[in-house]
C-alpha cells in the first residue's frame, strides 16, 4: 500500500477541534481542509490579524502539514490571508478600498439579478425565498448571527439562481465568500434591517415588478455597504 495514501486515509478519519470531521465526505483531503479553513475564516473563528501557522492548523484539523500548506496558498489567492514577513500567514484585515470595490461589484450584480428574478420567478421560487425569510426572522430573533449570515448569503444566491443568468451564477461564489466574511466581521448588527430590506426585495420579485426589485436591491446593498465601511479600520 502506498504510504502517502495510507497516511491520507488515516487523516481522513480524524476530527477537527471544532467538531467537524475531516474526511467524512467524498472529497479529497486537501479540498476538505481548504473548505474548513475558509469556513473558519469567514465565520470569524480565525479573526482578522490572527497568525495561522501550519503547525497550529494541522493540529486544529487533525491532519499533516501538507494539505494545510496547499490550503493556505489558495486562501492567500482568495484574499482571505496575507503573507507577512517574519510572521507568515495572517488572516487579512479588509480595508476601505477593498470593501468599497466589493460592494460596487455586488451592487451591479444584485440589481441585475433582482430585475431578472422579478421577470422569471415561479410560485415555487417565491415560496423558497419566503421560507428563507422566515428562517432569517427566527435566527434574528434568537440573535444567532452565524445563522443569519449564512441565510443572508443563501437568499442572495437564490435570487441569482432564480434570475436564470448563468454568467451571474458563475461569478457569484467567489464574491459571496467575501460578502459573508464582511457581514460576519462587522455588519451582522444590521440583521434586523437586512431582514426588512429582504422582505421588500422578495415582495417585489413576487409581484413581478422588475423596477421595484432593482430599486430594493440597490437600496439594500447601499445600506449594507455603509454599515460595512463604518466598521472598517482604515489606519
Amino acid at each position: 500500500m502506498d504510504i502517502a495514501a495510507a497516511d491520507e486515509r488515516r487523516e481522513c478519519a480524524m476530527v477537527t477541534g471544532m467538531g467537524h470531521t475531516i474526511g467524512s465526505q467524498h472529497l479529497a483531503l486537501r479540498e476538505q481542509v481548504l473548505a474548513e479553513l475558509r469556513r473558519r475564516i469567514v465565520d470569524g473563528d480565525y479573526p482578522p490579524g490572527q497568525r495561522l501557522t501550519e503547525e497550529r492548523l494541522a493540529a486544529d484539523f487533525g491532519v499533516s502539514r501538507n494539505p494545510v500548506r496547499e490550503a493556505l496558498r489558495v486562501v492567500e489567492a482568495d484574499g482571505l490571508v496575507t503573507m507577512v514577513p517574519r510572521k507568515g500567514a495572517v488572516v487579512a484585515t479588509p480595508d476601505a478600498s477593498t470593501v468599497a470595490d466589493l460592494f460596487a461589484v455586488r451592487s451591479s450584480l444584485e440589481t441585475v439579478a433582482a430585475r431578472m428574478a422579478a421577470e422569471r420567478a415561479t410560485a415555487q421560487d417565491v415560496a423558497a425565498l419566503r421560507s428563507l425569510l422566515d428562517d432569517a426572522r427566527v435566527a434574528t430573533e434568537q440573535d444567532d448571527l452565524s445563522r443569519v449570515a449564512q441565510l443572508n448569503t443563501d437568499l442572495h444566491l437564490r435570487v441569482i439562481e432564480i434570475s436564470g443568468n448563468r454568467w451571474l451564477s458563475s461569478i457569484s461564489a467567489a464574491l459571496y465568500l467575501h460578502v459573508h466574511w464582511i457581514f460576519r466581521i462587522g455588519a451582522a448588527h444590521r440583521a434586523p434591517h437586512s431582514w426588512r430590506e429582504h422582505i421588500r426585495l422578495v415582495d417585489a420579485i413576487a409581484a413581478g415588478d422588475p423596477d421595484e426589485a432593482e430599486a430594493a436591491a440597490h437600496a439594500h446593498v447601499a445600506a449594507a455597504a455603509r454599515a460595512a465601511l463604518d466598521n472598517v479600520d482604515d489606519d
